[in-house]
Order: structure tokens, then sequence, then C-alpha cells
């Protein structure tokens, strides 16, 4: 730009002062003629720059994908080919599966293992119970007819205690309502001491029933030593049964927690054996392949084997001073130039203003904030779209670009920008 308005510049000046002579050769005309050329370059150059706006940092960006396996292995296989457009599953490369599928080989038969020892824990319950019932089968042979009289005179002696309380009660509650009738002279002192010693009788029976009760259980506990060790016997067959059935019911969405713990670890070893198959994470290609079989591969974000580009449409993208970016709105015109074709013009059309730069970003460090140095500039990044022209020039990824944005101010200067950019488009037949 600068070059071309010095060379009209120049020539308007030869016309001016020598072909035509229209105006003297002084010192004073010298002088003004410089100067009236410094002030009107330094003027276009900044509404240029404010009103028409170009960036000659404008790239074609591609969706990356960096290919990290999910488990750690050798590399045995690479199958993939640079440049060649595979699809999405289709396999990138292999890891040995050798020590997965031992895994998976193991849990495998400790599941097994796991599904007999439940098996097992169910027939245990049913030989418990039936062994309970055996226990409790030689207990009544074993039971004398003193032994049978002792326990039914205890239990009933159990109903006569239970009984009698229950007639106390209700003989205290009919005590409690005569007090306060008396206190009201709504009964007679007659029907009170009725009421009196009814209770006092009932507390007497009580008493009496209680002490029957705790005689009848010393005889009915004092039997046989053979008795008490088949009365034992039944209480670990009781308590054995109890444990099997806790191990049993112990469950978790239907399953015995041990069969489900090596169920979800043979779930996980074989997740981990698939992984051993990388494949392509969508429609794309491998730009460069450097991997190779015998590589160890580790799955660490930052250390990727592969490069993976995504058959998508490119991004136009090129970053404005933020002097200029006030007058960028969505939907103007502009115009671009690839090195990758000296001499070419494509139309395109702003597509938004990027939102965000690095320059404002806060990271969650731990450290005081600091000012931003002087030095960095804060270009604003544009997104531009294109049509099929530029898509159909099969540009790389990564291709340079120069590109003009056209305001809606001071319009006339706009043909000024187009010569301009269309001359550094002819630079790159030779630079």
């Amino acid at each position: 730009m600068l070059e071309l308005i010095i060379g009209t510049y120049g020539v308007l000046c030869w016309l001016l002062f020598k072909k035509f002579k229209l105006i003297p050769v002084t010192t004073y005309t010298i002088c003004t003629a410089f100067l009236g050329g410094g002030v009107i370059l330094l003027l276009l150059s900044i509404m240029l720059s404010v009103f028409h706006p170009v960036s000659h940092d404008g790239r074609l960006y591609g969706p990356i994908v960096q290919i990290v396996p999910n488990v750690r292995g050798t590399v045995i296989e690479v199958t993939v080919e640079p440049n060649v457009p595979i699809k999405k599953g289709e396999v990138l490369f292999r890891l040995d599966p050798q020590p997965f599928q031992y895994e998976v080989d193991r849990l495998q038969s400790l599941l097994k293992t796991k599904n007999v020892e439940v098996a097992q824990l169910t027939e245990d319950l049913k030989n418990a119970q039936l062994a309970i019932e055996e226990a409790k089968s030689k207990l009544i042979v074993k039971e004398s007819e003193f032994d049978r009289q002792a326990r039914e005179t205890y239990e009933q002696s159990v109903v006569q205690q239970t009984q009698v309380k229950q007639r106390l009660d209700l003989a205290k509650s009919q005590l409690e309502r005569s007090k306060t009738l008396l206190k009201n002279k709504n009964i007679s002192q007659e029907e009170f001491d009725r009421d009196f010693t009814r209770e006092s009788t009932l507390t007497e029976e009580l008493t009496k029933a209680n002490l029957a009760v705790s005689i009848n259980k010393a005889k009915y506990e004092s039997g046989t030593s053979s008795l008490a060790a088949a009365r034992k016997e039944i209480e670990g067959l009781e308590a054995k049964e109890r444990r099997i059935q806790l191990e049993i019911t112990a469950e978790y969405k239907g399953l015995n927690p041990e069969v489900r713990e090596v169920m979800a670890q043979l779930d996980k070893a074989k997740w981990d054996l698939e992984q051993t198959v990388v494949r392509a994470p969508a429609d794309g290609y491998v730009p460069q392949v450097t991997l190779r079989p015998g590589q160890m591969a580790v799955p660490i974000p930052l250390k990727p084997l592969m490069v993976f580009v995504v058959t998508e449409k490119p991004m136009l993208i090129a970053s404005f001073q933020q002097k200029a970016i006030s007058d960028i709105k969505p939907g103007m015109h502009a115009e671009v130039v690839f090195k990758a074709y000296p001499g070419k013009t494509f139309q395109v059309k702003v597509r938004r203003v990027m939102t965000a730069i690095s320059e404002g970003e806060i990271l969650a460090s731990g450290q005081l904030l600091s000012a931003t140095a002087a030095s960095d500039h804060g270009l604003v990044p544009v997104v531009f779209d294109y049509e099929d022209d530029v898509a159909a020039l099969n540009l790389p990824i990564g291709a340079q670009a120069s590109i003009a944005v056209y305001t809606d101010r001071v319009h006339a200067l706009s043909l000024l920008r187009k010569i301009v950019l269309r001359m550094k488009s002819w630079e790159s037949f030779v630079f």
C-alpha cells in the first residue's frame, strides 16, 4: 500500500511540476509537496486500517483430534496410511492384547468359582435346616414325661401370669375412676371399697403368678444334661442357619456382592481388551504417521501417538487490531487472497467476531494476577464464511491468507484497499 500511494503521488507531482508546469518549482512548493504527501499518506493509512482493515495472518483451521490410547501396551501393528481418507471406526493401530486377555481369562475362572460358592451356600442352607429339624425331633424323643409336664406347666403359668396382669391393669384403671367419682360424691364409699379390695386381691394374685412362673421355669430348665446338650446343639444349628441365610440374602441388584464385584472387574477387563484396538474417532485422515510397531503406548494426553484430522469444512480465521473490530459486523463483505494462489481474489463474509482472547484469560494458578505486558497486542480473531470456490481449492490446513474487510464507513476508500490487496496477491508470484 505504501509503495502504491507514494508512486501515485510522485506521478501526480511530476505531472504538475515537470510535465505541465502548472506549479512553479520553488522551495516553498517543494516543501509543501513533501509535507502534503506525508499528511495524505498518514491519513490514508489511518483511515484504511480503521475503516477497511486488513489482516495478513489469516489461516485455514481444521479440527484436530489427538489420538491417545486408553490403555498401556506395546504397538504391534499400524494399519493407517498418511493422508488416506478413512471412515469412523476403522482401525488406526493395535496394541499387544495378550496381557489383557490373560486378565479376562483369570476373572472368568474366578467368576465361575464364585458362582459355585454361592450354589454351595444354598446347599449348605438346606442341609442346616434339615439338621435343625432332625435335632428337634431327637429332643422330643429324649424328653421324659416329667420334662414334658414341666414344660407344659411352665407354659400354663406364663399364660396365667399374662391374664392376671391384664385383669390387674383393668382393676387399677377402675380404682382411679372410683377415686374421682367418690371425690365428687357420685358413688358410695361401699362401691369404692369394693374396687379397692379387687385391686388388692389381683395384686396378690400377680405376685403368686410371678412366683409360680419362676418356680416352673427353674423346674423346666433343670432337665437332664442330655436335654441341655440337645438344646445347645439346636441353638448352634440355628445360628449357623442364620449366618448362611445372611450371606445368601446380602445381595446387590439381585446378585451376591462377591459375584457382583467379580463381574464388574470382568467387564472392566473386557473393556481394556477392546481398547487395544485403537479406531478412528470420526471420518478423516492422519496427515503424518511416525508410529511404528514396538513402540510403547501410554495413556498420557500430553504425549499423543497420532494427530487425526476430522473431515469437516476448515474455518477461515484472521486476527485484527482492536481499533478495527468495533466496525466489523457479521455479514460484512470481505475479500481473501491466498499465497498458494497468487493473483486470485475470493469473496467471503464475516461470520462473527470472537468474544474472548487469550490475553483476557484467568487461570486458577494459585498466584496473584498481573497486568498484561505492553508487548502483547491482543489481536482479536474474526471468523469468515466462504463459498465453494474456496473449498474447491483443496488448500492444506494452515494455509496462509490475507483478508480485507470492507465496512460501511468511508466506502470510497474500499477501492484503494482492493487495489492494495490485489497487489499483495501479485507479490506472491515473486516472494
